[in-house]
């Protein structure tokens, strides 16, 4: 029996993988269904029978980007759901920094041009993937709290601990070698970087813990 691992991709897989990388190199104004045809060594009929529209291309496109993302950087890093918070925190914290160094992910590309170049259309896609990542982490950081935590302080948390991960993307989308056609991070020790966010993080938050079991009781 032929080994599935070695066959040929089949069209929506081989066009899915050229568009997110053309999405990510050049945005969606100037990535041209032709290009991404070509690339996937298909043509343009096959785009509008999988796809309809360029719109729908690059909606799946993003969500393929993301899902080959987590599935290479799982957020949940393989932990059972009894193993030490802060232990879950930093698989998760590792998980999102190594998607956003990652020089063959374009998850993070194509949002990153969509900032510059909005079209709107990643809106509501983007809600229903990104969210359930977003809440798992807020649940997280509410169990490392505790029980007097506000949910102010978990949305500070959140914005603390992502903002940390996403300083690299700052620094990973700003050159893009020609030469090997990839992106290349300037920040040269990605693990170093996760573990100290890991430290930072579990500091804050356990100072924040100890302030809330210091503050008067109503």
């Amino acid at each position: 029996m032929p080994d599935p691992e070695k066959q040929p991709l089949k069209t929506r897989q081989r066009l899915l993988v050229a568009a997110s990388r053309i999405f990510a190199e050049k945005g969606y104004q100037d990535a041209t269904i032709a290009e991404i045809c070509e690339q996937a060594q298909t043509n343009i009929a096959s785009v509008n029978y999988h796809f309809h529209d360029k719109e729908n291309l690059y909606l799946e496109a993003w969500r393929h980007a993301f899902q080959e993302d987590l599935k290479a950087h799982p957020s949940g890093a393989g932990l059972a759901a009894d193993t030490p918070a802060e232990v879950r925190l930093a698989g998760r914290i590792k998980s999102l920094i190594a998607r956003i160094a990652d020089p063959d992910s374009h998850f993070f590309a194509i949002v990153h041009r969509e900032m510059a170049q909005q079209t709107s259309l990643l809106q509501q896609i983007m809600a229903q993937e990104i969210n359930p990542e977003r809440q798992a982490l807020n649940e997280l950081i509410g169990e490392l709290l505790g029980p007097d935590a506000t949910a102010r302080q978990i949305q500070f948390c959140h914005a603390s601990i992502v903002g940390q991960c996403f300083h690299l993307l700052t620094v990973k989308h700003i050159r893009f070698n020609e030469e090997n056609r990839r992106y290349v991070m300037d920040l040269k020790d990605a693990d170093a970087f996760a573990d100290h966010v890991v430290r930072f993080s579990l500091a804050g938050i356990a100072a924040l813990c100890d302030a809330n079991k210091r503050r008067p009781q109503a």
